[in-house]
């Protein structure tokens, strides 16, 4: 098996006239690479991650005001701002999950100054 590689852009051959052909290589400036248009999916695939990260910050806010606050507040603090950062199409859901992130911190601080515990207690 033989493989073989041609040159177009060089020309050789008896019918070429070698002296143009080099005047003419000096007045012609070297082409430029193709331009390349941007590929739209990976910001496509960034803008649904992130429109995902505000909607799960502002679930897990919303539960971590019932139950894991210590866990679930961080999480969905964390979150919404990485929401944010990366240019959700949902910021106010993102800024909810935030809201609701610190709304759990600021409960799980209530329970554990009234109860001394970070257990809601409903009984008497």
């Amino acid at each position: 098996m033989t493989l073989t590689l041609i040159d177009r852009n060089r020309r050789t051959g008896p019918d070429i006239d070698h002296s143009t052909e080099q005047g003419a290589d000096q007045d012609v400036a070297p082409e430029a690479p193709p331009a390349q248009a941007p590929d739209p999916a990976p910001r496509r695939a960034a803008g649904r991650e992130a429109d995902g990260l505000a909607v799960a910050s502002f679930v897990l806010g919303l539960i971590g005001l019932l139950a894991f606050n210590l866990l679930l507040g961080p999480t969905a603090i964390v979150m919404a701002l990485l929401s944010l950062a990366r240019r959700t199409r949902r910021p106010g859901r993102a800024y909810l999950g935030l809201a609701l992130g610190v709304a759990d911190l600021v409960v799980l601080a209530v329970l554990v100054t009234v109860n001394g515990t970070v257990a809601w207690n409903l009984g008497a």
